[in-house]
């Protein structure tokens, strides 16, 4: 149980957000906000006030920033993209539970079973239980939630959208990664427990921590999986500094590249550490433009996979084999979790649009004793069991689509004109898709990341449109194609550029005006909106 401590720094934080928003410019404040609590909130502890939902070390320093943006600096939100896709895809997550909650009425039992028309008791009267049907006042909670987790994309997407921002989060991550290496170092060398040492208990399994001989960290995250994809993220990042550092700073850049690498090695985690091995070298040998479209594609891998997996199509048992040829403890690991995403399939399929709802509904329990026989790791399996397949595509497809607008944005563009640091954040985004295949690392940093990527790519998509306007109105004297462009002469469309987005507002996307850039600091002594 969480301790006196664990609940005083997460009722202090939204003081620290406060402090933030005052001494630094908003892109800053707003990255830290999300990435500070991420990295050192505790686990498992909330505060549960009527009617919304419970605030936790997610849930919280969301909350906390858009309160602070909207009523203290007095900015207006747009949350929604302008893409009618995009509008779609957030009124399906956000709504959808509603639907889940009406088609969940009834209590899943157990400690009994039918006979033909006859009901069976199970010997023991103790085992016999339900898990509660769903009710109107659940609806609220689960709509609030979602709209709690989605508030880091609707703010990025409006703040974080320039270039000079997506520099400030590429920095941000490496930073956090040089200053959680502390903690880090002294868990693989003494074991995880600052987290029972500061908050009072233990936020995993410990049996989990032991790898390979030793320790991997945890910190204050909620498992050592996680603690490795953020390390994985900080690597991809530096080797982005370094990449397009000045020569003179290149040295010390790879330095801190290397010392994060090797942080990520000692995480002991072998799926995140072949994932730096791919996108490490993307990163320091591609172009923008491939960085993109690779990125495209991996999304497009994990949008995909469940569904291959549904009709019996994705090659995993042929992947086992590979695996038990190599290393047979690994693949025994990785058929008991094909095993168990088959009966959590066969689960979802008795409800296949809206998922059974909370409460563990979605598990699969022993008719009898109704101890549960399944266990759920990748995040897709949970979103399809619990929100159905119309939450999944929601869902997956809010992240999907900041990879594909800026592949549709940038396939013409010649790289000289594009933000360098789109794509190492596009490979985290893709990289981050495909984890959660096999885990559920889907995370603040995430939906932070997602939300500044989509509002880059309307930037462009924007800067585009402006540019062919202009091109007609300095060819034909008007910015209207009309209806007979084949009738015209042909006329010289420069490609857009963005060199001059570094000096647009955090919001000015959304008030589809140019500013200067001393309008995006943003800190509370200015106040204007």
């Amino acid at each position: 149980m969480p301790n006196l401590l664990a609940h005083i720094v997460l009722l202090a934080w939204p003081l620290v957000i406060y402090a933030m928003f005052r001494m630094m410019p908003l892109e800053r404040a707003l990255i830290w906000a999300i990435l500070g609590g991420y990295m050192l909130l505790p686990e498992a502890t909330s505060f549960n006030p009527p009617m919304i939902p419970a605030l936790n070390k997610i849930t919280l320093p969301n909350l906390t920033a858009l309160v602070i943006i909207m009523v203290v600096l007095g900015r207006k939100i747009v949350p929604l993209p302008e893409s009618l896709l995009g509008k779609a895809l957030i009124g399906l997550f956000i709504l959808s539970p509603l639907i889940t909650v009406l088609n969940n009425a009834e209590p899943v039992t157990f400690g009994s079973f039918m006979i033909g028309n006859m009901v069976v008791q199970a010997g023991d009267p103790d085992i016999r239980g339900a898990l509660p049907g769903l009710r109107p006042y659940d609806a609220i909670a689960f709509v609030g939630n979602h709209l709690f987790l989605m508030l880091p994309l609707f703010l990025a997407r409006q703040f974080l959208a320039t270039p000079r921002a997506l520099r400030e989060i590429v920095g941000a991550l490496v930073i956090a990664a040089l200053i959680y290496s502390i903690p880090m170092w002294y868990e693989v060398r003494f074991s995880p427990q600052l987290h029972t040492m500061f908050y009072g208990f233990f936020q995993h399994d410990f049996r989990q921590a032991m790898r390979d001989g030793g320790f991997r960290p945890f910190v204050f995250m909620p498992h050592g999986l996680w603690v490795a994809f953020f390390t994985l993220m900080a690597v991809v990042c530096a080797t982005a500094l370094a990449r397009h550092a000045a020569p003179e700073e290149r040295p010390r850049r790879l330095l801190v590249a290397a010392y994060l690498g090797v942080l990520l090695l000692a995480c002991k985690t072998l799926g995140v550490t072949l994932m730096a091995l791919a996108l490490v070298p993307m990163v320091l040998l591609l172009n923008v433009r491939w960085q993109v479209r690779i990125a495209a594609a991996a999304g497009a891998v994990a949008m995909l996979y469940p569904l291959l997996r549904g009709i019996g199509i994705a090659p995993v048992w042929q992947f086992h084999a590979l695996i038990e040829a190599r290393n047979p403890e690994r693949a025994q690991s990785f058929a008991f979790r094909l095993v168990n995403e088959d009966q959590l399939l066969e689960r979802a399929a008795e409800k296949p649009l809206f998922g059974w709802g909370s409460w563990g509904r979605n598990l699969v329990y022993d008719p009898l004793t109704g101890e549960v026989q399944t266990i759920s790791d990748g995040y897709w399996i949970i979103v399809i069991g619990t929100h159905g397949w119309l939450g999944y595509v929601a869902t997956f497809g809010l992240l999907a689509l900041p990879l594909l607008a800026l592949w549709w944005a940038v396939r013409r563009m010649p790289d000289a004109q594009l933000s360098p640091w789109i794509g190492p954040l596009a490979l985290l985004l893709g990289a981050n898709m495909i984890d959660l295949i096999p885990n559920a690392t889907l995370v603040p940093l995430t939906w932070l990341i997602a939300g500044a990527l989509l509002g880059h790519a309307e930037l462009l998509q924007r800067a585009q449109q402006d540019a062919r306007r202009a091109a007609l109105a300095r060819n034909f004297g008007t910015a209207r194609a009309g209806l007979l462009s084949t009738a015209r002469p042909e006329a010289e469309v420069p490609p857009p550029g963005v060199q001059g987005m570094a000096g647009l507002a955090p919001d000015a996307f959304a008030k589809g005006a140019a500013a200067p850039a001393g309008n995006a600091q943003g800190n509370i002594k200015r106040r204007h909106p």
